[in-house]
């Protein structure tokens, strides 16, 4: 088991344990929480806690985390866009529509179930449901995606985008004329209190983000831009560019619903550098924008 240790600050207080601990930790739901709770597993000062408990300041909780579930993730032979191999890493170019890693209604098809029968060594870090993945893109967005062959590689890459010394720029068509050439989005990001299944921009449980912005072309009612990320925080191009009032086109979360025709986001992670993990030496790889997003810019030259 893990152990997790949280002490509840002010702006907390107040709220139901569960939700504390969800908005602290992304990736537990609140029902997990609850499940735990009833596994008195979710202890306050030593001792098991209730599910309708609501925290007080300073509260000290701590969870002994099990070990997960392990389930037999089955290499897929697939056609992947290996862009770079070595012994260390891995860079790919995951195409819309792939999920990332298995997950609950997606055991399958996953982009780690191909890297799986690609090669059969990948860092164990992340455990067995997300070997070698370093870092995320969402699944109805397409591009680049360092992947770490062992743990070494593994630290070595997730200890530079903590640091934010990696390159990761991206394509994106949103609606509106944008009026500015070139900006800075910077404004923190958490979950969005109306919808879990959402982020928003908040001062709220939440974290730094900044996003940089240079625009390409403008055309009738949509503007073709390009995004640096500085943080890599969950949706952050789609929520800032939906905060500063310029959604992504096909964003089935975050845009208006008469949209260009897209299947999910018009979104393309096209250039990701970042020091060998061995070696040092700088990398910087580039995919362009997939046919789809490159039909989209087709009509809007049109329609202009």
């Amino acid at each position: 088991m893990n152990k997790f240790e949280y002490t509840v600050i002010p702006e907390q207080a107040g709220n139901r344990i569960d939700k504390v601990l969800s908005d602290v930790q992304d990736d537990w739901s609140r029902s997990q929480i609850q499940n735990w709770i009833k596994d008195k597993i979710v202890l306050l000062e030593g001792k098991p806690v209730k599910s309708n408990y609501k925290c007080v300041a300073g509260d000290a909780i701590e969870i002994d985390i099990p070990e997960p579930e392990v389930l037999d993730v089955v290499p897929e032979e697939m056609n992947l866009d290996i862009v770079y191999e070595d012994s260390d890493v891995l860079v790919v170019n995951k195409p819309r529509g792939m999920v990332v890693h298995p997950a609950p209604g997606h055991y399958s098809g996953t982009l780690v179930n191909g890297l799986m029968a690609h090669c059969k060594d990948l860092s164990g870090i992340n455990g067995v449901l997300r070997p070698g993945i370093v870092h995320r893109i969402d699944k109805d967005t397409s591009g680049l995606l360092m992947v770490a062959k062992n743990d070494k590689a593994h630290e070595s890459l997730v200890n530079q985008l903590k640091a934010k010394t990696t390159t990761r720029v991206y394509k994106a068509i949103v609606h509106g004329v944008m009026p500015h050439d070139q900006g800075t989005i910077d404004a923190p990001i958490g979950r969005d209190k109306s919808d879990r299944q959402k982020m928003t921009v908040t001062d709220e449980n939440s974290r730094d983000a900044v996003t940089h912005f240079n625009v390409i072309k403008r055309f009738t009612n949509y503007t073709f831009v390009e995004c640096q990320l500085e943080t890599g925080r969950t949706h952050q191009i789609r929520v800032h560019m939906k905060y500063i009032g310029f959604p992504l086109a096909g964003d089935p979360k975050y845009g208006p619903s008469k949209t260009l025709q897209i299947e999910g986001q018009a979104l393309h992670a096209q250039t990701l550098g970042f020091d060998h993990p061995t070696t040092g030496e700088y990398m910087e790889f580039e995919r362009e924008i997939p046919a789809d997003m490159m039909e989209l810019l087709d009509l809007l030259e049109k329609r202009s």
